[in-house]
């Protein structure tokens, strides 16, 4: 895949992350600056950095389930220093609701 086309995958797919998860980090009392920044710092890092690092000794699925740990740990940092109540909760919900639609979205229609 060229370098272009990784890059209009993970635009997709961020833009999706964003939809999902930005509604609900609001209704959870964040900022917009708050819930945007929250899988903005997280995404490219899960998206460019753990294939790179964790898949080829943990296979694809345990390189994902380390990289969706790191996403929900990270953010639920960034929103408790943001003044957000019950943050790890909150980005427990974002994060499956993100990655559950993702995967649904993917089956249906093979995009991002």
């Amino acid at each position: 895949m060229s370098p272009g086309a990784v890059l209009t995958r993970w635009l997709a797919a961020f833009a999706l992350t964003q939809a999902f998860e930005v509604p609900l980090y609001l209704r959870a009392g964040a900022g917009w600056r708050t819930a945007f920044l929250a899988s903005a710092l997280t995404h490219p890092v899960v998206w460019f950095v753990f294939p790179r690092l964790l898949r080829a000794e943990l296979g694809y699925w345990g390189m994902v389930a380390m990289a969706e740990i790191f996403a929900v740990g990270a953010e639920a940092l960034w929103l408790h220093a943001n003044g957000v109540r019950r943050a790890l909760p909150w980005s427990l919900l974002a994060n499956a609701t993100s990655f559950g639609c993702g995967l649904l979205i993917r089956a249906v229609f093979g995009w991002p």
